[in-house]
Order: structure tokens, then sequence, then C-alpha cells
């Protein structure tokens, strides 16, 4: 089995930024407000069809790094194999204990399709810390590069696994112009205390200061900037 070519490892890159431009798009509030004013009947699916377009732009490049699979650059082995796999295991069971904090029926769309009404973009739910959040500020960010990053290691996986560690950074920042434009000073102290992707010692709320924070984000705020034109993706 021969490693992969420069350029294939390039389109596999190519791929993955493909990916993220047109996510990225897609998540905006430029996009999603552009629809909400111009085809108002379909802004309720809106969501799902944003999913749907989210895991078919995932097939390529997964498909590119499952068929220029080559030469192990590393193997996790003996007890680090255990841990390894352990981590991977426990990353995936808290993504299951994450969904009871989560509207999932928001999350997949389905609840916005049943519903006869469409929030505007930039009305998209109060701010909820789960448990996890009051540790991290991105938890499922946070358990996807768990799992990436305790597989094995082969030239086309480790392209893709920087690129999409890349990504969720990139995604971070981007989302969160997006929480401060819906929850301002709020988030802006949340944001301070609690560590991005990765938790840190000292970077945590404890269950008092994640209530206080959210009693004050329920108070009644100015217009945000970007419904005077401002904000962003």
């Amino acid at each position: 089995m021969s490693p992969p070519s420069a350029a294939q490892l390039g389109t596999l890159v190519a791929a993955w930024v493909l990916y993220g431009l047109i996510h990225s798009l897609l998540a905006s509030f430029m996009v999603k407000g552009i629809v909400a004013r111009h085809w108002r009947a379909a802004a309720r699916g809106y969501r799902l069809a944003f999913n749907a377009i989210a895991a078919l732009l995932l097939v390529p490049p997964a498909w590119l790094t499952f068929e220029l699979r080559g030469p192990l650059l590393w193997e996790w082995s003996g007890a680090w194999a255990w841990l390894g796999n352990g981590l991977a295991l426990a990353a995936l069971a808290g993504f299951a204990w994450t969904t009871r904090h989560y509207d999932m029926g928001s999350f997949s769309g389905f609840a916005q399709w049943r519903a006869r009404s469409h929030p505007p973009p930039h009305e998209e739910g109060r701010l909820q810390l789960s448990p996890l959040h009051r540790i991290v500020r991105h938890p499922w960010y946070f358990l996807g590069l768990l799992i990436l990053w305790t597989r094995d290691m082969d030239a086309a996986r480790l392209t893709s696994s920087l690129c999409v560690t890349t990504y969720l950074w990139i995604g971070s920042l981007l989302e969160e112009r997006k929480l401060l434009a819906l929850h301002g000073a709020p988030y802006a102290r949340y944001r301070a205390a609690v560590a991005g992707l990765v938790p840190l010692p000292g970077r945590f709320l404890t269950r008092e200061q994640a209530e206080a924070l959210l009693a004050e984000s329920d108070t009644p705020a100015p217009a945000k900037a970007f419904r005077n034109g401002g904000g962003g993706v």
C-alpha cells in the first residue's frame, strides 16, 4: 500500500475547504436573511435543508480519506490503544448525554418545519448553558476532536484531521460572532470565563455562576448591531 501523492492530498484539502466555505456561508445570518425575506414559505425548511446539504457535502472528503488510505504514520497500541479507545467511547457517550440539554427538534430542523411561523435569523432562541457548556464553550467540537485524534493515522487521515480541526476552530470563531450579536454582554462574559475548544484548569463556571449569566441574558436589551445592518457570518 503506497502513500498518497501530494496532488491527491491537495485534492483532499480542496474538498474540505469547499465543504467549509459552503457550510459557513449557509450558516450565516446573511444567507438566512435572504431566504427569510424572499422565500418566507421555504424559510421554515431552511434548517432541514442545511443539515441535508451538510451531510451530502461530507461525502466527497470522507470518501477521499478512505480511498487514499496508506501506510500508518502512527498507531495506538497497548495501554495507549486502551486509553484512546476509552476516550473515544467516552466522547460518544458525551454526545448522547448532551442531547438531553439540546433542543434536538430545533437542531434537526423538524421543529421549524412543523411550525407555522419562522423566527427571524437573528432571533434564534435564548442563551442556554448545559453542564458541559460550563466547562467548554463548544462541547460537541471538543468531543469530536477527542474522537478524531484518538484514531490511528495515515497521511490521508492526518490531512483530514488537520483540516477538520482547523475548520472547527474557524467555525467556533464565526459562531461566536453570531452569539455575541445575539446575546451581547452576557455571552462576552461567558466567553471570557470558559475555555473554547479544550477544557482548561480554572476556566469554568459553577452552576450558580451559569444561572446568574442566564438570568442576565433573559433581561431585555437594546437592539443588536446586526439589526441595523451590522453583524456578519
